[in-house]
């Protein structure tokens, strides 16, 4: 240290000005005759100073051959000591470097996966991280937050299409084009055991091309899926249910494959069959809606008509139930009182007899305005008008007393009169009437 400090001594007066003998000391500086004294030359003292620094480590275009050799005249003589603390200092100085090489920074969003001699070590969280440095160790970092996608079918919008990738055959033998999104991203980090993978460790080391492994998976599920439908199911009905499917077949494969991937979304975007055919499946798909259509406006008129069929139905058999109960009962309770008027017929038939023969005539008679009888011995024949007699009762009747007599008087012998005469003209009906029939 003293040799160095006396070497790069900056305090020295004479340093940069003069030369040096040959024990390294410096000569006192030689003053131009036409000069005085002045700031040092620059480039005297830059050539100074690289002969220094050649003297520290080694002057191999100096005067001496090696160390241990006396120098040439001009040169300079370094000791053992200095060279050897040279070769110390560069190696800290380089060793200090290389462990500094070692820092680096994980940023949030990123996990690092440290190998050691190229074998998977541990991961490593988001933060200000150290490893050894290269070529014992080594970190990549992999992102693991953000979410990849890729499209199967075309490329950049639904026109560009990729027709290899896009056509499929369906279970009933027909080709359809689907085009359909993928996105997916890296699982989340666990806790591991000791030699455990993470899923980022799975998604560097696992799969050769990983993005290319989740492509190719995604086409096999798809084509599974689709083989597995109609045409007409996976065009209508089920392609929400056949996106959910893909993607589980998905996840399936690439978790047999230890993959450390997780698939988020599969969206169909476009089903249709191929342009070839699209103006006849169009034709098809009007037919049928055409025959969809019929059979909803007969099933429409069929909701209409059978409801009221039905009510119709439904009454004429409450009317046919009320008729017949109507019928029943009557005729039960005219063989009820046929039953009744037998009994009493059996204790007394002639006045049984009379009664039911006047009933008749009543029932018969209560509706006739006129009666034509035949008389006895002759072929005259006795009119009756009954009508005439009727209204001449009634007339006899409702006639008011206009003389003296008490209204009582009048009234009793008024209705004593109708009531002979109803009695009489009944009775001579009556008479006459049996006469004819027994006669008959």
């Amino acid at each position: 240290m003293l040799r160095i400090s006396k070497i790069f001594n900056l305090n020295d007066p004479g340093w940069g000005r003069g030369n040096q003998n040959g024990s390294g000391q410096n000569e006192p500086p030689k003053r131009p005759s036409s000069q005085g004294d002045g700031p040092p030359d620059l480039d005297q003292v830059w050539a100074d100073f690289n002969n220094r620094i050649k003297s520290v480590f080694g002057n191999k275009k100096g005067g001496g051959g090696g160390f241990g050799k006396p120098p040439r005249s001009g040169g300079f003589n370094p000791s053992p000591k200095a060279a050897r603390f040279g070769v110390v200092f560069i190696a800290i100085v380089a060793l200090l470097l290389w462990l500094a090489s070692g820092f680096y920074i994980v940023r949030e969003g990123q996990v690092g996966v440290v190998t050691q001699f190229g074998k998977y070590l541990k991961t490593v969280q988001p933060g200000f991280q150290w490893h050894i440095p290269r070529p014992v160790q080594n970190v990549e970092l992999v992102d693991i937050a953000s979410v990849r996608s890729f499209s199967v079918g075309y490329r950049d919008n639904s026109r560009n299409k990729v027709l290899p990738e896009a056509l499929m055959l369906t279970e009933d033998e027909n080709i359809v084009d689907i085009q359909f999104d993928v996105q997916y991203r890296l699982k989340a980090a666990m806790p591991l055991e000791a030699g455990d993978y993470s899923p980022a460790a799975d998604y560097l080391f696992r799969l050769v091309s990983p993005d290319e492994s989740v492509r190719q998976a995604a086409e096999t599920a798809i084509r599974e899926v689709v083989g597995k439908q109609s045409m007409n199911k996976i065009l209508y009905e089920s392609r929400t249910a056949a996106a959910m499917d893909v993607m589980k077949l998905m996840q399936q494969i690439l978790d047999r494959y230890q993959s450390g991937i997780e698939v988020t979304t599969v969206a169909i975007q476009n089903v249709q069959p191929p342009e070839q055919v699209q103006a006849a499946f169009e034709d098809a798909i009007k037919a049928g809606q055409d025959n969809e259509r019929q059979k909803n406006e007969g099933n429409a008129y069929a909701s209409k008509v059978i409801p009221e069929a039905r009510g119709q139905a439904s009454r004429m058999v409450q009317d046919a139930e009320g008729y017949r109960a109507t019928v029943v009962g009557q005729a039960q309770g005219e063989a009820s009182r046929f039953e009744s008027i037998e009994k009493e017929y059996a204790k007394a038939p002639e006045i049984t007899r009379e009664r039911m023969y006047i009933s008749t005539l009543e029932n018969v008679f209560k509706n006739a305005s006129k009666v034509m009888l035949d008389a006895e011995g002759g072929n005259n024949m006795m009119y009756l008008p009954i009508d005439k007699l009727i209204e001449q009762t009634s007339a006899s009747t409702s006639v008011p007393a206009t003389t003296s007599v008490p209204s009582g008087a009048t009234t009793s012998s008024s209705s004593t009169a109708s009531g002979s005469t109803t009695d009489a003209s009944a009775a001579s009906r009556s008479r006459l009437t049996r006469d004819n029939f027994d006669r008959r």
